[in-house]
């Protein structure tokens, strides 16, 4: 990152952290109350017997509440007129909650024991803003408050130059892979020893181990025990010699005088351990990473042994171009081998995903405003993982440097107030 990005950056956090793009992310707007008016704005939020939120209009005070002891989280409330506790038949009430986006949560309550009880459960995150209608004897009172959480607000610009990307979740086959380790090795088919067709003495030699040589280049001669005559020893093969057995003046016998490997096309036998022998198949898809490469090789496998080696793992192999040399054969990799597919109706990148209190969330984006999703999550591939619940289909949600979003809300002092 050049000098001047990080200066732009380090001043547009600190335009971000001083709260001018971050819309607080706790209870900060206290409850306002009054007959259809707003009411004095409170330093704290008051505090009910029940531990709910106090919120007063002259003699008439309702206490609200969310209640989750053994149940999914829903609203309590409780009413006083004069400090004299109404029977939850005496009060109407409703509770609109306004979630980002614009959706609105209608709350209408029953009388529970001494309490009103809501009908629909809260889900999370627990950020809205909440209008409250309560109708006693004929008089209505109204009160709204914010109550958000996890949420912060992020200008555009800031967003672009703080490198925050987003993507919309839907829809995704998930590919199940197993991690495997191997070694790459000479292709044996391609591997020729060279042996003298008459025996006889060598009278050259004129290829070294490590030569590369080419199909028909003359390697030695060898002056035949029979005739006398003069041959000459050429390559079978293009490639490179691996192993001479060949010196001036030592007769020929029975021994290969040259090994010759061609390492132009090379294998790469992996280790399948038991457990997985039987969901690798011929043609999976396969990733090797070779060390000291940063570029992953791609292919499929070729091979798959009948026979187990002695710890009664099963080599699987794969077979690789290496025209420019780049493997060694006996340097050790690791792969991963694609077994199956998994079409998914919803899920998100796995680079999204931060913790908010005891959830694994991502962020919605909605405009220039970010907010937590609780997820539940299902199963996942290197990249991506499936959403069962917490999101709905079609969210824009913030795929990459979505540290940046957690680090607003934890400098904003985000708040779960009941």
């Amino acid at each position: 990152m050049n000098t001047f990005k990080q200066h732009a950056i380090t001043q547009l956090f600190g335009v971000i952290f001083l709260g001018i793009f971050i819309s607080a992310c706790g209870n900060n707007n206290p409850p306002q109350g009054g007959d259809n008016s707003q009411g004095e704005v409170e330093v704290e939020v008051a505090k009910g017997p029940h531990g709910g939120r106090l919120l007063t209009s002259d003699d008439f005070t309702l206490e609200l509440s969310i209640f989750e002891t053994g149940v999914p989280p829903e609203f309590r409330a409780w009413a006083t007129y004069k400090e004299q506790l109404l029977k939850p038949a005496e009060i109407d009430l409703n509770i609109k909650l306004t979630r980002l986006g614009g959706k609105v949560d209608n709350i209408n309550f029953k009388p529970h024991g001494d309490a009103l009880r809501g009908d629909m459960v809260i889900y999370e995150p627990h950020s809205f803003i909440v209008t409250i209608n309560v109708t006693y004897e004929g008089s209505k009172r109204t009160w709204t408050y914010d109550n958000f959480e996890g949420r912060v607000k992020v200008e555009t610009a800031v967003a672009k130059a703080l490198e925050i990307e987003t993507g919309v979740a839907g829809p995704l086959v998930l590919q199940e892979t197993i991690n495997v380790f191997g070694q790459i090795k000479t292709n044996a088919e391609r591997v020729s020893q060279l042996r003298a067709r008459f025996a006889g003495v060598i009278k050259s030699a004129t290829a070294s181990m490590g030569d590369t040589v080419k199909k028909g280049q003359v390697l030695a001669t060898v002056e035949s025990n029979e005739s006398l005559n003069l041959y000459s020893v050429k390559a079978p093969i293009s490639g490179v010699i691996t192993q001479r057995n060949a010196n001036p003046g030592e007769q020929t016998d029975d021994q290969p005088l040259f090994t010759i490997a061609d390492t132009s096309v090379v294998w790469v036998d992996l280790s399948i351990f038991p457990g997985d022998v039987n969901r690798v198949k011929i043609g999976a898809p396969v990733s090797v990473v070779v060390a000291g490469k940063t570029q992953p090789v791609e292919g499929k496998i070729a091979f798959i042994n009948v026979i187990a080696e002695a710890n009664q793992s099963v080599i699987a192999r794969m077979v690789i171009d290496n025209k420019d040399r780049q493997f060694l054969p006996g340097s050790y990799v690791k792969a991963r081998i694609k077994v199956a597919e998994h079409a998914v109706p919803l899920a998100v990148k796995r680079s999204g995903l931060q913790a908010f209190r005891d959830f694994t969330v991502v962020y919605a984006q909605i405009g220039e405003a970010y907010e937590v999703r609780m997820l539940e999550l299902g199963r996942q591939d290197d990249e991506w993982i499936e959403v069962l619940g917490g999101l709905e289909a079609g969210t824009r949600y913030v795929s990459e440097n979505s540290y940046i979003i957690k680090a607003d809300i934890e400098k904003s002092g985000a708040s779960h107030d009941h």
